[in-house]
């Protein structure tokens, strides 16, 4: 499997692609970072069209184990954040099996 893109990889081909400087790219990037976070916090979602999108999530309190003793332990619930992707990307990347 290939390495996953840089940063500064990522800032560099959207930068190629829509014809704007490496300066204005990354901070795009930053721009959407900060408003995916500034939604999920405020809304508990956040969308990328075509892309998916992030959902905060609770999860129960539950018990556990402790994988070298064997003892029950409990973990607390807590909030966490899920990302979905979006089913036109999903197909995209690994096409449904036809029947």
């Amino acid at each position: 499997m290939a390495k996953a893109m840089t940063k500064s990889q990522v800032v560099s081909h959207l930068a190629e692609h829509a014809g704007i400087q490496k300066k204005a790219a990354a901070a795009v990037l930053e721009e959407i970072a900060n408003l995916a976070t500034k939604e999920c916090k405020k809304s508990g979602q956040f969308v990328i069209p075509g892309l998916g999108k992030a959902v905060k999530a609770n999860r129960k309190a539950r018990t556990g184990r402790n994988p070298q003793t064997g003892e029950a332990i409990q973990i607390p619930a807590k909030t966490v954040v899920k990302f979905r992707l979006a089913k036109a990307f999903k197909d995209a990347v690994v096409p449904p099996k036809k029947k």
